[in-house]
């Protein structure tokens, strides 16, 4: 087992087209949002494995002992095993968790634990390690910081106990690691995303561990610019994952955005079930914007896979295009919110465009930042964001996926969250 400390971040995600109607087989695009999750492991000897979550207000440590004298054979044997809703509950008893834990925090724990005990199972003693996790994503937001938490974990457990090699070299300030190293690394953070949503698309995991841009149509995921290279199919099977090294790219810069959280909460199950309803009423008007919204997303995957160093003005004009219609046809599907009218007022008067991203009826949108845009203008557009009660980040898609940092040589981002902490 490694002795030293890791520093493993993961970014977010974003949908940029086809939200409801990717649930009807239509294509989504995906994109890694450069808002990550950071996590520092680091091996001890004291006998306990603890847990930080600061963003949550968690903080557990077990006795190594104790876990090892468990009974862990409801952790069926294999390089990669899928939990059952049975192992959830036994882990529920292992956690020790008081009964008016709230489900955000319990689920994480039991993310957690699943891996821990399945992935360094394997070693002669269960490992003492001293685990926080902190990130840059809001909880519950749609932005897929369940699925950063849960590479984050994979990434360093699997690296701790040596199933996979510490990709860092002497003077790397970051790396990552191999294909096939992501692979299993994405393979286990599914797990742990099945743990805490039972039935994920993978999707989120996938993003976060591959980072840049994937497609994801009826159950395949594949790179944005590349349809016919798999990345995985998530099926229940957990068919073979990854055939890219590295990162993935969304075209050359990353589209600068500005994230917008309404704070309104949503209940995306409602959400989703009232779209199915409205087709079901309405089949001849809901079943053709389900097509265009797919048409969208085609036209957007073009458009991004033509750009290079230097985008052209007219590909610019062209997303802004789509990110209107798209905004409409969700409207005319019935999970905007008056919220997001209000967002995409703000940024229309400002000349910017904007959309929700994920499930709608509140939640967060994306407004475009095209190059050239002064920096007053942007700062002037957050700011009236901000008065209308909404957080509103700048920053960009296309962001790497997981990625592990050098301890001795933190760039500036990382050490800021160290130092927020």
């Amino acid at each position: 087992m490694l002795s030293e400390v890791l520093l493993v971040s993961a970014p977010g995600k974003v949908i940029l087209h086809g939200e409801h109607a990717v649930v009807h087989g239509k294509v989504a695009l995906a994109v890694a949002l450069n808002l990550r999750t950071f996590l520092r492991l680091e091996p001890h000897s004291n006998g306990k494995v603890d847990l930080s979550l600061p963003n949550i207000g968690i903080k557990r440590a077990w006795d190594v002992a104790g876990l090892q004298s468990l009974d862990t054979s409801f952790l069926e044997q294999g390089d990669v095993t899928t939990p059952t809703p049975e192992q959830v509950e036994k882990l529920k008893d292992v956690a020790g968790l008081p009964d008016d834990c709230a489900v955000t925090e319990r689920l994480a724990v039991l993310a957690f634990l699943y891996l821990y005990l399945s992935i360094c199972r394997k070693q002669r003693a269960l490992p003492s390690l001293d685990i926080i996790v902190w990130s840059e994503l809001p909880p519950g937001a749609g932005l897929g910081s369940s699925a950063a938490y849960s590479v984050c974990l994979a990434a360093a457990l699997l690296t701790v106990c040596e199933e996979i090699p510490n990709p860092l070299k002497d003077g790397d300030c970051v790396n990552r690691w191999t294909r096939e190293d992501l692979e299993l690394i994405n393979k286990w953070a599914f797990q742990g995303e099945r743990v805490i949503h039972g039935n994920p698309s993978g999707v989120d995991n996938a993003v976060s561990t591959w980072g840049g841009a994937l497609r994801y149509h009826q159950g395949k995921i594949s790179s944005l610019k590349s349809k016919q290279e798999s990345i995985t199919s998530c099926v229940p099977d957990d068919a073979a994952l990854g055939r890219r090294n590295g990162e993935m790219k969304l075209g050359s810069p990353a589209l600068q955005i500005l994230l917008t959280n309404t704070k309104v909460p949503r209940n995306t199950r409602a959400l989703v079930a009232g779209v199915r309803n409205r087709l079901l009423k309405f089949p001849e008007i809901v079943a053709p914007l389900l097509t265009s919204i797919d048409a969208i997303s085609l036209e957007c995957e073009r458009v991004l896979g033509e750009m290079g160093e230097a985008p052209a003005p007219e590909q610019y004009l062209v997303l802004e295009e789509l990110i209107d219609m798209n905004q409409h046809h969700l409207n005319a599907l019935g999970v905007g919110h008056a919220s997001l009218d209000q967002l995409c007022q703000v940024t229309r008067a400002r000349g910017l465009h904007s959309k929700l991203t994920g499930a709608g009826g509140g939640g967060c949108g994306i407004t475009l930042l095209k190059p050239g845009l002064e920096q007053p203008e942007v700062e002037a557009t957050k700011q009236a964001l901000t008065s209308c009660g909404f957080d509103c980040l700048e920053t960009s898609i296309g962001a790497p996926g997981v990625s592990i940092h050098s301890a001795t040589s933190l760039d500036s981002r990382v050490q800021q969250a160290l130092d927020g902490l």
